[in-house]
């Protein structure tokens, strides 16, 4: 897909049934993120709360509920080197076909919060040097991610953008990008492809696949939007149920039944 031409869009799931409609609809890609598993699966606020064995065992349930390919938030690689190096072990193990690492400190927060603080340039190589030693699947994609837009600068985050490609890094995440003229400029520097997050209330633009494409940029992850819509939907019909004493008046916002079987393939299964 990196080699083809077009974009890739990638919709944010926590789930294997989620993972299972995106394909339905016609998406090539599917996209787990960590603040996704924090919040939908867990409860938990995205600030690196979750242990590689958790992400890795979700992410392969994901992954083998779907034939496409599956790009994981790995957040800081879970330790040090040696724990880099399992994880992506790990995730190649459970049948995800890449992830991104980033170069914030093990107490992360959410790429579009204020406060970040980053790794030295060289901890990060490092990480990617260690991910590379795991990577037994010349396949397995390895995307860097950095945090430095908003912490050094666009130019802080293109010096270490490039440091990230000479360890190996087979794409590169710019978190928090705030124009389409900085995607534009991310995609000419460097001499791999760029992922951009299209997340909602954040500091980048919501940019159409077409600017997207048109600024250089090869993959599009939307880490939240299925869950974002999901809970305000559930809040809305929780409350008509609360106020109504029953949930008729949204019968045509849901999923069917039958719908539900067919996404499962309960014929499949002669039940």
């Amino acid at each position: 897909m990196l080699d083809s031409t077009g974009l890739i869009q990638a919709p944010g799931v926590f789930n294997p049934l989620l993972a299972r409609l995106v394909e339905n609809v016609g998406f090539p890609a599917v996209y787990v993120s960590g603040a996704g598993l924090s919040n939908a699966m867990l409860g938990l606020p995205d600030v690196g709360l979750l242990s590689m064995t958790e992400v890795t065992r979700m992410a392969g349930q994901i992954a083998k509920a779907s034939t496409l390919p599956v790009v994981c938030d790995a957040d800081t690689g879970y330790g040090g080197p040696g724990m880099v190096r399992r994880a992506v072990e790990e995730f190649i193990h459970q049948g995800v076909a890449g992830i991104h690492l980033e170069d914030q400190v093990a107490d992360k927060k959410c790429g579009h919060l204020p406060g970040k603080q980053l790794v030295p340039t060289q901890e990060m190589v490092d990480r990617l040097d260690a991910a590379g030693e795991g990577r037994t699947d010349p396949d397995f994609v390895l995307i860097a991610r950095t945090d430095a837009r908003s912490v050094e600068g666009i130019d802080g985050a293109l010096h270490r953008a490039t440091a990230y490609i000479g360890a190996g890094a087979d794409m590169i995440f710019p978190e928090a990008l705030q124009s389409i003229d900085e995607f534009k400029l991310f995609a000419e520097s460097v001499s791999v492809p760029i992922l951009a997050n299209m997340t909602e209330f954040g500091k980048s633009p919501l940019l159409t696949a077409q600017e997207l494409k048109s600024s250089g940029v090869k993959m599009a992850i939307y880490p939240q939007t299925c869950l974002r819509v999901m809970m305000k939907s559930s809040e809305d019909v929780l409350r008509e149920i609360l106020k109504k004493g029953t949930q008729k008046e949204s019968l045509d916002k849901m999923q069917t039944r039958q719908e539900l079987y067919d996404l499962l393939d309960y014929k499949g299964w002669k039940i």
